[in-house]
C-alpha cells in the first residue's frame, strides 16, 4: 500500500526561495502512470464515527490525502492505519474502504485521474 506521510517529509524551498515545499509526489512522478487519463474528480468527503466507506472500486487513479482524523484504509487485502498528513493511492479497480478510529470523523481530501478510455462511473451506487 502507498501511504505517504507530510511528517516523513523535508521541505523544499521554491518560488525564489519564499515557500516551503513538501512534495508527496515529485512533479511528473506520475506522467508515466497516469498518461492519457483525465482528472475524473476532486472533492472531500467524511466518514462519521461507526460509518465506513463501502468497499467498492472504480477505473481511476485515486488519492486520499487525510485532512483530520485517524482511519483503518483497506485497499485489496491490506489494511493501513492513517492520519492527517498521509497521503494514500489507490491502484484502478482495487477494491477499496475506509473506517474511522478512534472515536471520532474522518475527513479526507479525494481527487481521482479516469484510466484512458474509462466508462463513466455512478459514484452514488459505490
Amino acid at each position: 500500500m502507498d501511504v505517504r506521510s507530510i511528517v516523513d517529509q523535508e521541505p523544499e524551498v521554491e518560488h525564489n526561495g519564499t515557500v516551503p515545499v513538501w512534495y508527496h509526489v515529485r512533479p511528473r512522478e506520475l506522467q508515466e502512470l497516469t498518461d492519457g487519463g483525465f482528472v475524473e474528480l476532486i472533492n472531500e468527503f467524511e466518514v462519521a464515527p461507526g460509518g465506513a466507506v463501502f468497499p467498492h472500486s472504480h477505473p481511476t487513479h485515486e488519492w486520499y490525502f487525510v485532512m483530520s482524523g485517524r482511519g483503518v484504509m483497506t485497499i485489496a487485502d491490506e489494511d493501513r492505519t492513517v492520519a492527517p498528513g498521509d497521503l494514500v493511492y489507490i491502484p484502478p479497480d482495487e477494491v477499496h474502504s475506509l473506517r474511522p478510529i478512534g472515536g471520532g470523523a474522518i475527513h479526507c481530501f479525494c481527487f481521482a485521474v479516469a484510466v484512458p478510455g474509462a466508462a463513466p462511473v455512478d459514484y452514488t451506487s459505490h
